[in-house]
């Protein structure tokens, strides 16, 4: 999907300044209303573990007020309780790592390896997270889902309709 000059513009109003290694919208409304970012892996110079992006501000303060709730903290406990849970979230992770691998060229996946980041590629989920016991950041999780399968993101739809607030952006 190309970016139009129109929402490059709206992107610089969702996240208030010009956006910095961005490669594509990975997913919009039907309107063209960017929601998810795709990034590039090397941004500045530097690895970026992240590969998508939630720019929509309407599901960002959504999802911060059930962070600020402690539901990160619950997640990571339902996820040590329930290994069904568990297992399709590790499949997320290692799920995220293989698309995130795909979303580089062969360039840029040379100077990965030639600057010494493909152990942290590999290793780091969703969030940029080393310990995919954990949960690092809901946004991350929410707009994976958005783009891929994610069970974090199907489980904040199932349980607070963040689907319909992506439908009225």
């Amino acid at each position: 999907m190309s970016i139009s000059p129109h929402q490059r513009q709206i992107i610089r109003q969702q996240i208030g300044r010009e956006p910095h290694g961005l490669k594509d919208i990975a997913h919009a409304t039907p309107t063209g209303l960017p929601v998810v970012l795709r990034m590039a892996p090397i941004v500045d110079d530097k690895p970026f573990p992240t590969l998508y992006w939630l720019c929509s501000r309407d599901l960002h303060k959504a999802i911060n007020q059930l962070e600020t709730h402690g539901l990160v903290k619950q997640l990571e406990r339902q996820l040590q309780d329930d290994a069904d849970f568990m297992a399709a979230y590790q499949a997320n992770q290692h799920a995220y790592v293989a698309a995130r691998w795909a979303n580089c060229s062969e360039a840029e996946k040379h100077q990965l390896h030639k600057r010494g980041f493909s152990d942290l590629f590999a290793s780091y989920g969703i969030g940029g997270l080393r310990d995919w016991q954990q949960i690092r950041c809901l946004h991350m999780h929410y707009a994976h889902h958005l783009c891929d399968n994610n069970v974090i993101g199907q489980w904040l739809d199932s349980e607070y309709q963040l689907n319909q607030l992506v439908l009225n952006i």
